[in-house]
């Protein structure tokens, strides 16, 4: 279940820092998984260099990477992304994926001096493995830092090439504390039965008709609704326009806040008498 994102400039160690990490918790006897950014690149058939400088191809390839990510993530292994990770909003959108799936996470940052990097880009024996200086400058450049106080860059591990890292640390991090909470922007809807939205939007609907015919036939003040004798609605002030816009504002909101279904009809007029008033 656990999740780590692996930020970093390039060539700062975030591959050795991946297997490093993959060695460990498999001796703890977890099953791991690396996702590997530059794996998906070569798959793909991108030139490394061109690739960076296409924001289509980028776009593309941080779509597959989520995509896997979520995939793998089950209640019994670990998933490690190893890649820049260098976009904020993107961080982000990881974190309330896997927050989604009630996952613990934190972050590896492989800091390095920006000249030190640049000597192991240039020193690396593969040409295909190599950023030529543009990129890499580019690269640099535009990285957003993590930083521990955003909720989804903590706990924030940040690890230089000389330092050990500190895998007690990480695991306790991942195995020793309660699982996030969902919120409403990361929760699936509680929908109660496979026909709750069929339900819902029937009622509602059929509810609004009958009021709109008898705004339609002149009356005003408190009728009773057809169907269901105990309900009333005021008609006096209603217009067709506001019943249909109410309609589509409870249905966005009982999506999120399913209630039984019997109580449907009560419910919605209730949410009709309120918000017109």
């Amino acid at each position: 279940m656990p999740f780590i994102v692996i930020t970093g400039i390039p060539c700062s160690g975030k591959t050795t820092r991946s297997l490093e990490l993959k060695a460990f918790f498999e001796e703890q006897g977890k099953e791991v998984h690396v996702i590997s950014e530059y794996d998906q690149i070569i798959k793909a058939g991108f030139d490394k260099n061109s690739f960076y400088a296409d924001a289509n191809k980028e776009k593309h390839i941080r779509g597959l990477l989520k995509s896997e990510v979520l995939k793998l993530i089950s209640p019994t292994n670990i998933v490690i992304l190893d890649a820049l990770n260098y976009i904020k909003g993107y961080r982000y959108e990881l974190f309330c994926g896997t927050k989604a799936n009630k996952c613990t996470q934190c972050t590896v940052h492989t800091e390095i001096n920006r000249e030190q990097a640049a000597t192991f880009n240039e020193n690396r024996e593969k040409e295909i493995e190599k950023y030529d200086k543009a990129t890499f400058d580019a690269l640099v450049m535009r990285f957003e830092e993590p930083d521990g106080k955003n909720r989804w860059d903590s706990p924030l591990f940040m690890i230089f090439p000389e330092q050990e890292l500190d895998l007690n640390g990480i695991y306790a991090c991942l195995f020793k504390k309660n699982l996030p909470k969902p919120n409403m922007s990361t929760q699936n809807p509680p929908l109660k039965s496979t026909n709750f939205l069929y339900d819902l939007d029937q009622v509602t609907k059929n509810i609004v008709e009958e009021l709109i015919k008898v705004k339609n036939s002149g009356t005003s003040g408190e009728v009773s609704l057809p169907g269901y004798e105990d309900l009333s609605v005021d008609v006096t002030n209603i217009s067709v326009s506001q019943l249909m816009n109410t309609r589509r504002q409870y249905i966005t909101y009982t999506k999120m806040h399913a209630p039984d279904p019997k109580n449907i009809p009560r419910l919605f007029v209730q949410y009709l008498t309120a918000s017109l008033q």
